[in-house]
This record gives structure tokens, C-alpha cells and sequence, in this order.
């Protein structure tokens, strides 16, 4: 079969990408294809003309079937019962069953898709409903991210420059979020919410760099400087490149070749690392969930400082706002990254380092003052301790008052402590008869420690101990088991639990809820 007789392969559906607008983007595979087709489908908004359509509309043979998808709703309010989403689900079963009719008749039928049929486009919906069950071919097309730096003509990402794609529908705290942990970026369905993301711009700090895209590539394109253009003129069909400076930072956050400071702070910035006694790492606790529980002081500090550190879902956690530098890193390099913030200190930088729950509760603080103490360059610096809600006690809470009474915390890593040290204390513990709160219960590289740990108990104690798993506390997937030492279900267990052991006094009543009592009898 040639790749332009398509009635040799009838019943064949066919995703053709147009390109950003300029009809001479059309790929000549693309171009084969339309004029060749039994059936043309396009989509097209509530109240306009198709745009993909009318960028090949000389190409369309005047035999063809054009099937119109014009959808019902284009902005995220919708009258159906499962709002928005659900209304457009309902959409694409009804595309499909259009599109779907024509392939069973035989019919080759090419979907017309702006830019990339995969890349945002509408074809993805049509794609999951009826690929499982015809012949299929996706044929690219130039995006509008490629015509839309084409359009500002300088490089978009240089060397080792990390590239993020984003809608502009996010929220603008979770976009601005996104944007300063990125090079460069794209930011694409604007329109109405060209203002918020404009904000989350700027609070990323890359206004300056900024580009607005109009209509890339077609006759009524437009290219201006993010802070020329008038929100009331945006349309949807527009998006905001933001180029990467194309320069390695240091760890101070200044580039390579620059002699100048990367924040210098103005009237409205908090004071720098130099507090009144010199310089300063702030640790703040963010507790184990929602925004909600992190305390005024903590929010305070955050606020002022110029530099955050920590493990990256914890840094992810900060609102990002123009001025502040994230420094994320991973999970078992806690006393780099303490060293790191003792180095932005003594450079007069003001920084944060962020730990989850409670700072200095198998948190970061420790850390930072392990690193202060091994070198003498640290000894003038001051660090500041802001306490957060614990993990142990928000699951306590979540249960009732399991931890009502007498209490330990426990961390069931052995990576710092060898296990004939922590099973010691564990069953000292269980035999004073305290309520344990078990950190850190089991992981892919400890599978089994758990498991030995519950063995170690009921030996020592019994199996009528209760026990609590408090899953994801204070977030999404917020989940309580209670059982027993002997019921316990180790395999259910991950880094996302608190388990806690209770007392030999620990009680559970009849509404499930879980408590110790402060009194002890001998």
C-alpha cells in the first residue's frame, strides 16, 4: 500500500497533526493523508470556526465526509451533574461514536489536530476509545511550542537546562512552585488566566525573561515582552516562553562569570542571614500534612528568607514568591545540605532549612547541628529551631489519644544505629510498659524490619498489645487501621505510616477510637 492510498486500508483511523498555524508547516505525510481521506473530523470550540480545519483547507478533497466536533463547554464550568470533566467525558463517548460509525462502514477517517495530536490535543480522548479496536496511525506535527520560540528567536534550553511544559490551569501558587524549580519553561492554555499566571511569574522571579506568543506562526501572530501585554487581549490560542538563562549557578545561586550578588534585597526583603547576633539557619518544622497546621512563626520565616533547603517534597511544600531560591536534594543527604545552609549563612544569605513534622524530632535540626559542630567555620553561626507538629502526634490524634500517657519515639532505621541497639530498646520500652511511636516503620531497602520488630514485642509483651497504622496523616489518602501485635500486617505497612504500639492500659472504644490513660497503677 502506498502512504497515500488509503482505500487499501479501509476502516483505518488516522491523528493528523497541522501544525501552529502557517498552512506550510503541514507535513507532507500529514498533507497525503487529508486529501486522500474518506472522512475529515475536526474539533472546534462552542461558538469557532475550526482552526485545524482552516489551516488545511485546501487539502480536503470535496468528496470527503467532514464530521464537526464541536464541544459543548471549552472553560472549566459546565451545567452536568459530574461538572466539568464528566461533561466532557460525555463529549468524547459521542465523538467516538460519530467517528466510530464511519470506521465500521469501512471509512478511513483522519481527526485534524492543532499542533501535535498527542501534545494537548483533543485526539488523545478519541485515541483511548478507539484504538483498542481500529487500526490506528499517529502522524506528528510541529507544535506551538516549536513555532512559538521560533517566534522569539533565541535558545530556549542550553546545556545541561531542564525544560518544563505546564497549563496554565494550574493554581498560581503551585504553578509559581513549578516554574522556579525549572530552567526554562512554556507555559501554554492561557486566555483567561493570563493574570494568574503573569503572578505566578513573577513571584517565580523570571518576568524579566519572559516572552508572550500570540497565534505562533499564523498571519495575526504577535511577540511582546511578558509585561507589554494587555490581559484582555489574550486568547486562548497563545502561550509565554521563558527561555533558560543558559548558565550553571553555584551554590550560592550566582552564575558563572557574574561578580554580583543573585538577590540583592530590597526595602521590602526580609534581612539577610546576618541576624542582630550574626549569622543565622533558621530550621522549621512543617508538620506531617496540610498547610493548615504550620505554625504563624513557622509562616513567618518563610516569608522572609531568601534561600530554602531540604529534601524536595518538603521544599515543595513552600509557596514559591519572587525573591526565593529552593535548593532541593534528596533523601540521605542530610548533613550536605545542613553544610550547604551553614555556607549561605556565613555568605550573609538568609536561608531556611525545612523538615517535615517536627524539626528536631528525627528531623533536620539534628543534622545541622551535627555538621556545626564538626567544623569551626560554623561555630559563630546561630541556628534557630522552629518547632512543627510531630508525626506521632497527629496520628495520636488521628486515633484519639493513643500517646495520652507516658510515651517514646522511636526510629525503626537502622541505618544509624546497628538493630541489636534498637531491638534492646524497643523491648525496654515495651517492658516499662510504654506506648511506642514507631518512625520510619518499614522500606524497600528494610522490608523485614518490621516484621522482626513485632516478633521481638509479642515475645516480650504478648499479642493483645493494640496497634495503630496511621496512613498519609493530615493528606489525601488519609487512612487509620487499629489491630493487634499478633494481627499486625506487616506487608501493609510503608515510609507513608506511623505506627504506634500502645501500653498494656491502652483501650479502644466501641466508636473505634483509641486511647491511653495518664493514670498508672503499680
Amino acid at each position: 500500500m502506498s502512504t497515500t492510498d488509503l482505500s487499501a486500508s479501509t476502516g483505518r483511523l488516522y491523528g493528523v497533526g497541522v501544525g501552529p498555524g502557517d498552512p506550510g508547516l503541514v507535513t507532507l505525510r500529514a498533507a497525503d493523508l487529508i486529501r486522500s481521506a474518506d472522512v475529515i473530523a475536526y474539533h472546534a470550540g462552542t461558538t469557532k470556526q475550526s482552526m485545524a480545519r482552516s489551516i488545511v483547507a485546501e487539502l480536503i478533497p470535496p468528496s470527503a465526509i467532514e464530521e464537526e466536533l464541536r464541544y459543548p463547554v471549552t472553560t472549566g464550568f459546565a451545567d452536568h451533574p459530574g461538572g466539568y470533566y464528566a461533561a466532557l467525558a460525555d463529549f468524547y463517548d459521542e465523538c467516538s461514536d460519530r467517528l466510530e460509525a464511519h470506521l465500521a462502514a469501512g471509512r478511513s477517517v483522519v481527526v485534524l489536530a492543532v499542533g501535535d495530536p498527542l501534545f494537548f490535543g483533543s485526539f488523545m480522548y478519541v485515541h483511548d476509545r478507539l484504538s483498542p479496536r481500529y487500526p490506528t496511525e499517529v502522524v506528528p506535527g510541529v507544535t506551538s511550542v516549536s513555532a512559538a520560540t521560533a517566534a522569539v528567536a533565541t535558545g530556549l534550553c542550553r546545556h545541561e537546562d531542564t525544560l518544563t511544559v505546564l497549563p496554565g490551569t494550574l493554581p498560581t501558587p503551585e504553578l509559581a512552585r513549578r516554574l522556579a524549580d525549572t530552567d526554562a519553561a512554556i507555559v501554554m492554555k492561557l486566555g483567561a488566566t493570563f493574570p494568574a499566571v503573569r503572578e505566578a511569574i513573577r513571584q517565580a522571579g523570571m518576568s524579566d525573561r519572559a516572552w508572550y506568543v500570540e497565534r505562533a506562526s499564523g498571519r495575526r501572530e504577535r511577540v511582546l515582552p511578558l509585561a507589554e501585554v494587555d490581559a484582555q487581549t489574550v486568547p486562548y490560542m497563545s502561550l509565554i516562553v521563558i527561555p533558560g538563562e543558559g548558565l550553571r549557578a553555584d551554590a550560592a545561586g550566582r552564575h558563572e562569570g557574574s561578580t554580583q550578588a543573585p538577590f540583592a534585597p530590597d526595602d521590602e526583603v526580609a534581612p539577610s542571614g546576618h541576624d542582630e547576633g550574626g549569622p543565622t539557619v533558621h530550621v522549621v518544622g512543617l508538620g506531617p500534612g496540610p498547610d493548615r497546621w504550620l505554625s504563624p512563626e513557622a509562616s513567618t520565616v518563610l516569608a522572609s528568607v531568601d534561600h530554602v533547603v531540604g529534601y524536595g517534597p518538603y521544599v515543595a511544600r513552600v509557596p514559591q514568591r519572587e525573591g526565593l531560591v529552593r535548593h532541593a536534594s534528596g533523601n540521605t543527604v542530610e548533613v550536605d545540605r545542613a553544610r550547604f545552609a551553614l555556607d549561605l549563612a556565613l555568605e550573609g544569605e538568609s536561608v531556611a532549612v525545612v523538615s517535615g513534622g517536627d524539626a528536631g524530632v528525627f528531623g533536620m535540626a539534628t543534622a545541622v547541628f551535627e555538621a556545626a559542630a564538626a567544623d569551626p567555620r560554623y561555630a559563630d553561626v546561630d541556628i534557630r529551631v522552629i518547632p512543627g507538629i510531630t508525626a506521632a502526634h497527629a496520628g495520636s490524634a488521628l486515633a484519639g489519644a493513643a500517646l495520652g500517657g507516658d510515651h517514646a519515639l522511636v526510629n525503626l532505621s537502622d541505618n544509624l544505629k546497628p538493630w541489636p541497639v534498637l531491638a534492646q530498646r524497643l523491648v525496654a520500652l515495651a517492658e516499662a510498659d510504654l506506648a511506642i511511636a514507631l518512625y520510619n516503620p518499614r522500606s524497600r531497602s528494610r522490608p523485614d524490619t518490621l516484621a522482626h520488630a513485632r516478633d521481638l514485642l509479642v515475645d516480650a509483651v504478648g499479642a493483645q498489645r493494640v496497634v495503630i497504622i496511621a496512613r498519609q496523616v493530615g493528606r489525601e489518602g488519609e487512612s487509620l487501621t487499629v489491630t493487634t501485635l499478633g494481627e499486625l500486617d506487616v506487608e501493609s505497612v510503608d515510609m507513608s505510616c506511623l505506627v504506634i504500639i500502645g501500653a498494656s492500659s491502652t483501650q479502644v472504644t466501641g466508636t473505634g477510637r483509641v486511647w491511653t490513660p495518664r493514670t498508672v497503677t503499680s
